[in-house]
């Protein structure tokens, strides 16, 4: 299990006045698939910052295909691409309700310690939930 699925609608207010969504909230669609890629895990991002670590976004891109429309219902596909060191790496997928791919991405977050405000190591809890899953 190193992909998650999570369908998102697409709201009124993520559109421009002809019903397309702005460029920009793809990004955001990338956000919810790795939380909840997250989630399937046990953890979140607010458990993580209470144990001390941030995972900011160090790295973004999208390719975009085709538009996404007002009321849309989408599918994030979040994929991590390889074990994390002191970074790790997702792939992402989305595609609306007829299976049209519509964007590709990835995303690169960091491990931040907290308290140093520097890169870390991943935290041994996520690596070892990791490895029981045989990524």
């Amino acid at each position: 299990m190193n992909y998650n699925e999570t369908s998102i609608r697409v709201r009124y207010g993520e559109t421009d006045q002809m019903g397309v969504v702005y460029h920009g909230n793809y990004a955001v669609y990338f956000e919810v698939g790795r939380t909840e890629w997250l989630r399937e895990f046990g953890l979140s991002y607010s458990g993580m910052e209470a144990d001390g670590i941030m995972l900011p976004v160090v790295s973004l891109t999208i390719n975009y295909k085709n538009s996404a429309r007002y009321d849309d219902v989408l599918k994030v596909k979040t994929t991590l691409k390889k074990l994390p060191t002191a970074s790790i790496e997702f792939e992402y997928e989305l595609r609306n309700e007829s299976d049209v791919l519509l964007a590709t991405g990835s995303t690169i977050l960091a491990f931040i310690n907290m308290e140093k405000n520097r890169p870390t190591r991943c935290p041994k809890y996520l690596l070892d939930k990791l490895r029981n899953y045989s990524l």
